[in-house]
């Protein structure tokens, strides 16, 4: 019996909620909507006492599965590794799909996000670049090319 009917988000925990919702909308993402979350409900789930979140919900311009950020007010957030490298367990990357990936690129660059390494082309079928977005986030970009 197959449980999942459909995948219907990514949610990402970060420490400054404008500057991260801020980099995903500059690469295209629609802010869906902003929230509170608290009490009983958000505590049963974390399974942290006292829990209290602000969240950024946003969706590409498709309509496809969604981006949740989210930033603890209570209690402090726990600091992750921010240069952590594809090889480091847990979640690896995001990937958008992007008409002009240098274009794309350069963007992020220009709000002072870098490459993790270079654009690599894939058997003439796609080129792709790991960017290093805010709080150490892994994004990969990638265009199709043939």
């Amino acid at each position: 019996m197959a449980h999942v009917q459909r995948f219907d988000h990514i949610g990402i925990t970060v420490a400054d909620l404008d500057s991260a919702t801020a980099f995903f909308v500059g690469l295209g993402l629609e802010l869906e909507g902003t929230g509170s979350v608290e009490g009983e409900f958000v505590e049963t789930v974390c399974g942290i006492p006292g829990a209290h979140c602000e969240i950024a919900m946003l969706r590409p311009p498709d309509g496809g599965s969604r981006l949740e950020l989210a930033a603890f007010v209570t209690p402090d957030h726990e600091p992750g590794s921010p240069t952590a490298m594809a090889n480091e367990l847990g979640l690896r990357n995001v990937s958008f799909e992007v008409g002009d990936l240098q274009a794309a690129v350069d963007a992020v660059a220009a709000d002072g996000y870098g490459l993790i390494g270079g654009i690599g082309e894939y058997e003439n079928s796609v080129r792709m670049a790991y960017v290093r977005g805010p709080e150490g986030i892994i994004v990969s970009l990638f265009e199709q090319i043939g």
